[in-house]
């Protein structure tokens, strides 16, 4: 099976589990193959015009992929607390991502500057980590922050700390996605 494939089918997966949730029954049998039975860790990110309109994921792999990406798919749409819960005569003019995860790769690191030069702009999604504040950013998110100094003053923001903080306690880790989007 091709990425694309691949690719397909997990944005279905995504698709109808949301429907489902409007009283929809699937379109198709529901896709199989071992694949899907192994631990996954994935992000659904939904849009609407371009516009952001859910994000949930998974950072580690604990559950089978296929079940990682209908879970995410109805948090996204239902359960993103930045939004309002999707309502079905929003659903037709939705979007959905499946971004797949690789693993956690923990930085090291003496100071925020050095933390900073090992980024890779467009290429790493970042876990921000101090103390009981987390965020995360997917590498998409370079497309709106395009320097390390950027995006990691909002992902400060986003765990809820000031975007000049920093502490020696900080833990950074990286990840990289392969990331399928519907044409919409």
């Amino acid at each position: 099976m091709n990425d694309t494939e691949r690719g397909t089918i997990l944005i279905r997966l995504a698709r109808d589990a949301i429907a489902e949730r409007f009283g929809a029954p699937p379109l198709r049998p529901a896709p199989d193959g071992p694949w899907l039975l192994e631990p996954g860790a994935s992000f659904v990110t939904l849009t609407q015009d371009g516009d952001l309109r859910g994000c949930i994921g998974s950072l580690v792999a604990y559950r089978p992929l296929r079940d990682d990406v209908r879970a995410n798919a109805v948090a996204a749409a239902f359960g993103d607390s930045r939004f309002e819960p999707l309502q079905e005569s929003e659903w037709p003019d939705t979007s959905v991502e499946v971004s797949l995860l690789s693993r956690l790769q923990p930085l090291a690191f003496e100071d925020e500057g050095a933390a900073l030069s090992q980024l890779r702009p467009g290429i790493d999604g970042v876990v921000f980590e101090y103390a009981h504040y987390r965020s995360t950013f997917l590498p998409q998110v370079w497309e709106q922050l395009t320097t390390a100094q950027a995006f990691m003053t909002q992902l400060k923001r986003k765990a809820g700390l000031p975007g000049n903080f920093w502490s020696p306690e900080v833990r950074l880790s990286r990840y990289t996605v392969d990331k399928w989007k519907e044409a919409h």
